[in-house]
């Protein structure tokens, strides 16, 4: 904490952690192989989730530039669709894709989160920097460019939530996408380490989203692009700090009035190791079913257990969920569910529907499923329980499980056996077994988006790492722009 006397006017150094997070941002060197391959398949599946999403009038409602005709020719490109935005606007439009139907990465900590939201403001300023390069002869971005962007931002965000937990004091997770991506943006649009500082420091002064859109009896579809806001406004701070627009030193550590004291209960933040790419090597990816993260393994019980249910369904006396206690805390959730942001984060409908269906997609979240009586009918059977085992391993750093376990009981007295899962398919334990997965994740995604050769040309890209890592960044984007 700062011991800066409050009735002094002299500038402190800037804090520890600002600094800290700009250095990594504009120097670190990344020298991992796991996390560039990570990365590759993190590009890959962010954009899938993007291009499913574009099956749902609630997002595409959304998209586009902020006012009608304010495009920019020579702008940045929004994936899976034909418009052309300035690179603020066009963060929002790829934040919001990625985030809608809950589908892209998470990572569990302190603090959860998406980081691949970041892909937002990092696809549009290094397509709009690429573009403007081109044009002008200039060596364009490549790929691999944007890949080590992806491994930075992952890394802020990550680590900084690592200990650090934003919704104890009541702010969405949304804040670390607005901090990384400024960070990372404005090294890409090459700033000095001290405008990179600046614009960290911007960042924090924003404060922090409530949560509210994300629990009931306010859940809504604002959860769903919170970090395409939180994104394009990371680009907004760095092109701001560009301008040679100040900074606020301590912006973290100024008493009364700094971030600490007035919304960390002025307690500074905690890290226990440095930046590197322990983030993206570890992320763990949505493969199977758009949920939230603390109920992938759930689904996945409960898939394992519908063919021994479904045709008892109304024998069913109770079923007892075990969980995380942070499953417990944020989609243990009764009552009326009012809509698909709502269902997303329940719990037991996550549950319910594998159970009934055998599946768990994007539209099942949607009324039309959400009014079949045996949907409530089995929430209202189930009881959800914390497992202090699945507990400890969520938090231990070299597990990281996100463990669930179902069983099913029924009137006559008999059972299904107890089905317990430690980590999805999406974990590192199991990458594997769920990256052939997430290939067909993406190629199923770019059906009824782009037309046949599009379509194959797309899947090509990422077939060979090292020419993907060649390309440049403006090609690359091409390859998903709809005519």
């Amino acid at each position: 904490m700062s011991h800066h006397d409050i009735r002094s006017a002299e500038r402190p150094a800037p804090d520890r952690v600002l600094t800290d997070i700009a250095g990594y941002a504009r120097d670190a060197r990344i020298d991992s192989d796991v996390a560039y391959e990570t990365a590759r398949y993190c590009l890959m599946d962010t954009l899938a989730c993007g291009f499913q999403a574009l099956a749902f009038p609630a997002c595409t409602k959304l998209l586009g530039p902020v006012v009608p005709g304010a495009t920019m020719a020579g702008g940045a490109r929004v994936p899976g669709t034909s418009y052309e935005l300035d690179p603020v606007q066009a963060a929002f439009n790829i934040g919001a894709m990625v985030r809608w139907l809950d589908f892209n990465d998470t990572w569990l900590a302190a603090e959860w989160g998406h980081p691949s939201d970041n892909l937002g403001g990092i696809l549009a300023v290094a397509d709009w920097l690429s573009r403007g390069a081109t044009a002008s002869g200039r060596e364009p971005l490549k790929v691999r460019d944007l890949l080590t962007a992806m491994i930075k931002a992952h890394e802020i965000q990550g680590v900084t939530a690592l200990e650090n937990a934003y919704n104890r004091v009541g702010l969405d997770h949304v804040i670390l996408v607005r901090v990384a991506t400024t960070a990372v943006v404005t090294a890409m649009l090459g700033g000095t380490l001290d405008q990179v500082t600046n614009a960290v420091s911007n960042a924090w002064l924003d404060g922090g989203a409530l949560r509210t859109y994300r629990h009931a009896p306010n859940t809504g579809s604002r959860k769903s692009w919170a970090a395409g806001d939180a994104t394009s406004r990371g680009v907004r701070h760095a092109l701001i700090a560009l301008t040679g627009e100040m900074g606020y030193p301590s912006a973290l550590t100024a008493p009364k009035w700094g971030f600490y004291d007035v919304l960390f209960r002025g307690q500074p933040f905690r890290y226990t190791q440095p930046f590197g790419s322990y983030v993206m090597e570890n992320v763990l990816f949505k493969i199977s079913f758009p949920a939230e993260f603390h109920a992938q393994t759930a689904v996945e019980c409960a898939m394992q257990l519908h063919p021994q249910v479904r045709g008892r369904l109304d024998s069913i006396e109770r079923i007892v969920i075990e969980t995380q206690e942070p499953g417990v805390r944020i989609i243990d959730k009764t009552g009326p569910l009012a809509n698909p942001a709502d269902r997303d984060h329940c719990l037991q409908y996550m549950v319910a529907i594998p159970l009934i269906f055998g599946r768990l997609t994007a539209a099942d979240y949607e009324d039309e499923v959400a009014r079949d009586p045996r949907v409530d009918a089995l929430r209202a059977c189930m009881e959800v329980r914390e497992n202090p085992d699945f507990t400890r391993d969520y938090y231990a750093p070299d597990k990281r499980c996100i463990g669930n376990a179902i069983q099913v009981f029924f009137r006559d007295g008999s059972s299904t056996a107890r089905v317990a899962i430690d980590a999805p398919i999406g974990h590192r334990r199991r990458r594997a077994e769920g990256y052939p997965v997430l290939v067909r994740k993406f190629q199923g995604s770019l059906d009824g988006v782009f037309p046949d050769r599009q379509r194959r040309m797309a899947e090509a890209l990422f077939a060979d790492a090292a020419r993907l890592d060649a390309l440049p960044v403006d090609q690359f984007v091409a390859h998903f722009v709809r005519n």
